[in-house]
Protein backbone atom coordinates (compact mmCIF):
# COMPACT_ATOMS: atom_id res chain seq x y z
CA UNK A 1 0.00 0.00 0.00
CA UNK A 2 2.61 2.11 0.63
CA UNK A 3 4.70 1.61 -1.97
CA UNK A 4 1.55 2.06 -4.24
CA UNK A 5 0.96 5.73 -2.42
CA UNK A 6 4.97 6.29 -3.30
CA UNK A 7 4.13 5.77 -7.18
CA UNK A 8 0.78 7.67 -6.98
CA UNK A 9 2.92 10.58 -5.44
CA UNK A 10 5.73 10.74 -8.05
CA UNK A 11 3.16 10.36 -11.31
CA UNK A 12 1.25 13.29 -9.14
CA UNK A 13 4.54 15.37 -8.80
CA UNK A 14 5.52 14.57 -12.54
CA UNK A 15 2.22 15.79 -13.97
CA UNK A 16 2.38 18.91 -11.79
CA UNK A 17 6.07 19.50 -12.98
CA UNK A 18 5.36 18.86 -16.33
CA UNK A 19 1.66 21.10 -16.21
CA UNK A 20 4.28 23.96 -14.81
CA UNK A 21 6.91 23.72 -17.44
CA UNK A 22 4.32 24.12 -19.85
CA UNK A 23 2.47 27.16 -18.50
CA UNK A 24 6.04 28.59 -18.56
CA UNK A 25 6.45 27.79 -21.83
CA UNK A 26 3.03 28.97 -23.11
CA UNK A 27 3.56 32.47 -21.18
CA UNK A 28 7.00 32.35 -22.41
CA UNK A 29 5.05 32.58 -26.28
CA UNK A 30 2.92 34.96 -25.08
CA UNK A 31 4.86 37.29 -23.63
CA UNK A 32 7.37 36.96 -26.87
CA UNK A 33 4.36 37.49 -29.24
CA UNK A 34 3.92 40.43 -27.73
CA UNK A 35 6.97 41.77 -27.59
CA UNK A 36 6.96 41.53 -31.53
CA UNK A 37 3.59 42.87 -31.74
CA UNK A 38 4.38 45.72 -29.98
CA UNK A 39 7.82 46.20 -32.37
CA UNK A 40 5.54 46.34 -35.00
CA UNK A 41 4.11 49.13 -33.63
CA UNK A 42 6.92 50.83 -33.83
CA UNK A 43 7.40 50.91 -37.27
CA UNK A 44 3.91 51.52 -37.75
CA UNK A 45 4.05 54.59 -36.26
CA UNK A 46 7.10 55.66 -37.85
CA UNK A 47 6.18 54.61 -41.42
CA UNK A 48 3.15 56.68 -40.16
CA UNK A 49 4.97 59.57 -39.11
CA UNK A 50 7.03 59.20 -42.68
CA UNK A 51 3.74 59.21 -44.81
CA UNK A 52 2.16 62.27 -43.20
CA UNK A 53 5.07 64.22 -44.05
CA UNK A 54 4.66 63.32 -47.83
CA UNK A 55 2.15 65.70 -48.59
CA UNK A 56 3.67 68.94 -46.97
CA UNK A 57 6.67 67.70 -49.29
CA UNK A 58 5.22 66.95 -52.59
CA UNK A 59 3.19 70.63 -51.91
CA UNK A 60 6.78 72.17 -51.51
CA UNK A 61 8.07 70.54 -54.54
CA UNK A 62 5.33 71.22 -56.62
CA UNK A 63 5.10 75.14 -55.74
CA UNK A 64 8.83 74.80 -57.49
CA UNK A 65 8.71 71.71 -60.12
CA UNK A 66 5.36 71.90 -61.26
CA UNK A 67 6.15 69.78 -64.52
CA UNK A 68 7.51 66.93 -62.76
CA UNK A 69 4.24 66.02 -62.39
CA UNK A 70 4.61 61.97 -62.95
CA UNK A 71 7.53 61.99 -59.89
CA UNK A 72 5.39 63.53 -57.77
CA UNK A 73 2.11 61.31 -58.82
CA UNK A 74 4.33 58.22 -58.20
CA UNK A 75 5.31 59.67 -54.77
CA UNK A 76 1.74 60.04 -53.64
CA UNK A 77 0.74 56.55 -55.18
CA UNK A 78 3.52 55.06 -52.95
CA UNK A 79 2.72 56.99 -50.21
CA UNK A 80 -1.16 55.66 -50.61
CA UNK A 81 0.03 51.72 -50.88
CA UNK A 82 2.25 52.21 -47.83
CA UNK A 83 -1.12 53.92 -45.49
CA UNK A 84 -3.08 50.19 -47.43
CA UNK A 85 -0.69 47.80 -46.65
CA UNK A 86 -1.87 45.18 -44.33
CA UNK A 87 1.42 43.25 -42.62
CA UNK A 88 4.82 43.38 -42.60
CA UNK A 89 5.09 41.80 -45.92
CA UNK A 90 3.20 44.47 -47.61
CA UNK A 91 4.24 47.16 -45.60
CA UNK A 92 7.68 46.35 -46.61
CA UNK A 93 7.10 46.36 -50.08
CA UNK A 94 5.01 49.22 -50.28
CA UNK A 95 7.87 51.38 -48.00
CA UNK A 96 10.64 50.12 -50.66
CA UNK A 97 8.27 51.87 -53.39
CA UNK A 98 8.01 54.45 -51.34
CA UNK A 99 11.63 54.81 -50.54
CA UNK A 100 12.33 54.75 -54.62
CA UNK A 101 10.03 57.54 -55.16
CA UNK A 102 11.56 59.48 -52.05
CA UNK A 103 14.56 58.94 -54.12
CA UNK A 104 13.09 60.45 -57.64
CA UNK A 105 12.02 63.10 -56.06
CA UNK A 106 14.98 64.32 -54.47
CA UNK A 107 16.61 63.70 -57.48
CA UNK A 108 14.96 65.82 -59.70
CA UNK A 109 14.89 68.50 -56.47
CA UNK A 110 18.50 68.58 -57.20
CA UNK A 111 17.41 70.25 -60.78
CA UNK A 112 15.91 73.36 -58.63
CA UNK A 113 18.47 75.29 -56.59
CA UNK A 114 15.93 77.74 -55.14
CA UNK A 115 13.76 74.62 -53.98
CA UNK A 116 16.68 73.35 -52.16
CA UNK A 117 17.32 76.34 -50.21
CA UNK A 118 13.84 76.36 -49.30
CA UNK A 119 13.23 76.74 -45.57
CA UNK A 120 10.40 74.13 -45.81
CA UNK A 121 11.48 71.86 -48.21
CA UNK A 122 15.29 72.00 -46.05
CA UNK A 123 12.95 71.53 -42.79
CA UNK A 124 11.18 68.60 -44.24
CA UNK A 125 14.22 66.80 -45.26
CA UNK A 126 15.93 67.39 -42.22
CA UNK A 127 12.52 65.54 -40.64
CA UNK A 128 12.42 62.97 -43.00
CA UNK A 129 15.95 62.11 -42.49
CA UNK A 130 15.47 61.18 -38.76
CA UNK A 131 12.81 59.57 -39.43
CA UNK A 132 14.54 57.01 -41.54
CA UNK A 133 16.77 56.68 -38.88
CA UNK A 134 14.23 55.73 -36.50
CA UNK A 135 12.41 53.29 -39.08
CA UNK A 136 15.69 51.67 -39.84
CA UNK A 137 16.34 51.21 -35.98
CA UNK A 138 12.86 49.81 -35.29
CA UNK A 139 13.09 47.42 -38.26
CA UNK A 140 15.75 46.09 -36.63
CA UNK A 141 14.20 45.93 -33.44
CA UNK A 142 11.00 44.15 -35.06
CA UNK A 143 13.36 41.47 -36.91
CA UNK A 144 14.83 40.66 -34.02
CA UNK A 145 12.17 40.18 -32.26
CA UNK A 146 10.37 37.96 -34.86
CA UNK A 147 13.65 35.86 -35.09
CA UNK A 148 12.97 35.35 -31.35
CA UNK A 149 9.33 34.76 -31.06
CA UNK A 150 9.83 32.19 -34.48
CA UNK A 151 12.85 30.43 -33.06
CA UNK A 152 10.78 29.83 -29.93
CA UNK A 153 7.87 28.39 -31.69
CA UNK A 154 9.91 25.72 -33.72
CA UNK A 155 12.21 24.57 -31.06
CA UNK A 156 11.64 21.87 -28.98
CA UNK A 157 9.93 21.34 -26.73
CA UNK A 158 8.54 24.59 -27.19
CA UNK A 159 6.99 23.69 -30.43
CA UNK A 160 4.56 21.06 -29.08
CA UNK A 161 2.84 24.13 -27.37
CA UNK A 162 3.06 26.34 -29.92
CA UNK A 163 1.44 23.61 -32.10
CA UNK A 164 -1.59 23.01 -29.89
CA UNK A 165 -2.44 26.84 -29.58
CA UNK A 166 -2.00 27.67 -32.89
CA UNK A 167 0.96 30.81 -32.52
CA UNK A 168 2.06 31.56 -36.39
CA UNK A 169 5.07 32.79 -37.63
CA UNK A 170 5.47 36.32 -37.87
CA UNK A 171 7.06 37.89 -41.43
CA UNK A 172 10.17 39.83 -41.11
CA UNK A 173 10.32 43.68 -42.49
CA UNK A 174 12.85 43.60 -44.98
CA UNK A 175 14.25 46.26 -47.58
CA UNK A 176 14.85 45.39 -50.90
CA UNK A 177 18.50 45.57 -51.80
CA UNK A 178 17.95 48.78 -53.58
CA UNK A 179 16.15 50.13 -50.64
CA UNK A 180 19.25 48.94 -48.27
CA UNK A 181 20.82 52.04 -49.14
CA UNK A 182 20.22 54.74 -47.18
CA UNK A 183 17.79 57.33 -48.32
CA UNK A 184 19.87 60.50 -49.59
CA UNK A 185 18.49 63.54 -48.42
CA UNK A 186 20.60 65.92 -47.56
CA UNK A 187 21.46 68.79 -49.59
CA UNK A 188 23.27 71.79 -49.67
CA UNK A 189 23.44 74.90 -51.64
CA UNK A 190 26.27 75.31 -54.44
CA UNK A 191 26.29 78.96 -54.29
Amino acid sequence: MLVVLIILLVILGGVVVAGLAMLAMYNGLIRSRVRTREAWSGIDVQLKRRASLIPNLVETVKGYASHEREVLENVTRARSMLEQAGGAAQAAQADNVLTGALRSLFAVSENYPQLRANENFLALQKELSDIEEKIAFARQFYNRNVMDFNTRIQVFPSAIIANMFNFERFEFFEAEEAAREDVQVSFTSST
